[in-house]
């Protein structure tokens, strides 16, 4: 009786793999501008502080469209919603190569994120429906290694981008791809029938509850740390509407005969605990895709290409390491898997506590080779566990629910490593200077001999010029001691989701498998 079972038909492979480079790509454009926002601005003609609402606006939208995603889902069917999605997804990137302003950049961007939030949570769910339990650990391979490749990879691919092209093609690459994960979707994916009565009872102020909650939410996180957090008036402001609307929100969830989004998939252990896991992973996931980068640019001055030669270690593990675990997943308790991850990603931070302005590709080479490993060794299981022991019925919401938590966890993890970056470097540079004030002996002596082999070059101008070198050398040991502050807490962190692991229940029908 278990052979039927195991059948899954060409067509519904080809449809299953449309929806999850569709979900490569939504997920790839979170990053994909990071390491070009330099070239955006010039091209745009925008001021420095306003060139990030380039990735802020998709971020919000994003993280509305997701948890919605679910609804939607259920009352139009998954082909009809990925359809217009992935259609959507194309025609705003197509707007977002033709912008000739920062205003129509941040609209089209953020129609961009918002129709592409919609294909995350679609791939998740279509592994439950199509594929039958035994294949689902290698399936939950797949797209584990897809939610963590896209992000990691996002930077480089970004650079290389704009370095051989130009920055219109961060966007334009999106194109042919697009209309054939459109395509497919519309002719082959048949998972499931649409609900259109769910239509009837939308709950729109549920709707405009939960927006302006997770709109201002994801804005206070992104933009909180630029203005100086609760000095500005504008973060105060909207502090307070997450909180009411927040309220609000939970209330109308909670109390409406057909909530927007369902949350009774948190009454289940796995799925609880594997949010709060997930929301962890996307602070290191996000977070360490962004340090990386950043510690070349600012220490070692390297360009968009020299950062992706030295940050690809990361994506070639994981794409190794992700079949290993899916098929551990099979014979292992996935509880385990979980425990070696989270204790590698612990490891693989604390690796780089020594961190020096001298470090490059081969002392980063093991730390990022760990962190790959470790993040497929946590991902694959943890996906697993939260969203294959609930009921059928419950998964497309859940679903959206689960990527929701991911992506504010990477939104959470930035805004709290940006300003810890910022606190810390400014804590290193006052003690620093403790020990290069005037009267050192240390100082003055290192002061004149950089002023000595100066003066030649400069006269006069040369002790000068050495007392710049000196305070840009502090500034820098400053920075990378803070750089080593993160990593820190990091390894605290990842360490510490040790201890939730013996929380989650191992599944009843073997490792890793759905109980129906």
């Amino acid at each position: 009786m278990a052979e039927p079972e195991e059948q899954v038909s060409t067509r519904k492979l080809i449809a299953f793999f449309a929806l999850v480079f569709g979900m490569f790509m939504a997920i790839l454009d979170i990053q994909i501008v990071s390491s070009s926002l330099s070239e955006i601005q010039a091209g745009l003609s925008a001021a420095p502080d306003e060139v990030s609402w380039v990735q802020t606006s998709y971020l919000i939208a994003e993280v509305i469209m997701i948890p919605l995603s679910g609804f939607l889902a259920r009352a139009l069917s998954t082909r009809v919603f990925f359809s217009i999605c992935a259609g959507g997804f194309t025609i705003a990137s197509v707007l977002c190569a033709t912008a000739t302003n920062l205003e129509q950049m941040i609209l089209y961007r953020a129609l961009q994120g918002f129709i592409g939030g919609g294909m995350i949570p679609s791939a998740f769910a279509a592994a439950y429906t199509v594929f039958p339990r035994s294949k689902q650990p290698m399936v939950m391979a797949l797209v584990g290694l897809t939610v963590t490749l896209a992000p990691t990879v996002g930077p480089t691919v970004g650079g290389y981008l704009t370095e051989l092209f130009s920055w219109h093609w961060l966007f334009l690459v999106n194109v042919i791809p697009g209309i054939a994960a459109t395509l497919i979707a519309w002719t082959m994916v048949d998972f499931d029938e649409a609900e259109p009565g769910l239509l009837r009872r939308f709950d729109f102020i549920g709707l405009l509850f939960m927006a302006v909650f997770l709109g201002s939410l994801e804005y206070v996180v992104e933009e909180g740390q630029k203005h100086d957090w609760f000095e500005d008036r504008g973060i105060v402001i909207f502090t307070v509407v997450t909180v009411v609307f927040g309220v609000l929100f939970f209330w109308r969830a909670l109390t409406a005969k057909t909530p927007i989004v369902d949350l009774s998939a948190f009454t289940d252990r796995n799925f609880a605990v594997g949010s709060i896991l997930t929301f962890v992973l996307g602070i290191g996931l996000y977070g360490l895709t962004y340090l990386y980068p950043l510690y070349l640019a600012w220490i070692r001055g390297y360009t968009a290409l020299q950062i992706g030669e030295t940050v690809f270690v990361t994506g070639i593990f994981m794409f190794l390491t992700a079949p290993i675990v899916g098929a551990l997943m099979r014979k292992v308790d996935p509880r385990k898997l979980i425990f070696v991850g989270l204790t590698g990603f612990a490891l693989s931070s604390f690796e780089l506590t020594p961190i020096t302005a001298d470090w490059a590709f081969g002392e980063l080479f093991f730390p990022q080779a760990l962190r790959g490993v470790s993040l497929m060794l946590c991902m694959i299981p943890i996906n697993q566990l939260a969203l294959g022991t609930l009921p059928m019925d419950g998964i497309k919401n859940a679903s959206g629910l689960f990527n929701l938590t991911r992506n504010l966890g990477g939104a959470v993890g930035l805004a709290a490593i940006n300003t810890v970056l910022q606190n810390r470097s400014d804590v290193h540079v006052a003690r620093l200077a403790e020990h290069v004030r005037w009267g050192s002996a240390v100082a003055e002596s290192r002061l004149a001999e950089i002023a000595a082999g100066l003066r030649p070059a400069l006269g006069n101008l040369a002790d000068a010029a050495a007392l710049r070198q000196i305070n840009a050398m502090v500034g820098q040991q400053a920075q990378v001691m803070a750089f080593a502050d993160v990593f820190l807490v990091l390894a605290v962190l990842f360490g510490a989701m040790v201890f939730l692991v013996p929380l989650v229940q191992k599944p009843r029908d073997g490792a890793g498998a759905p109980a129906h």
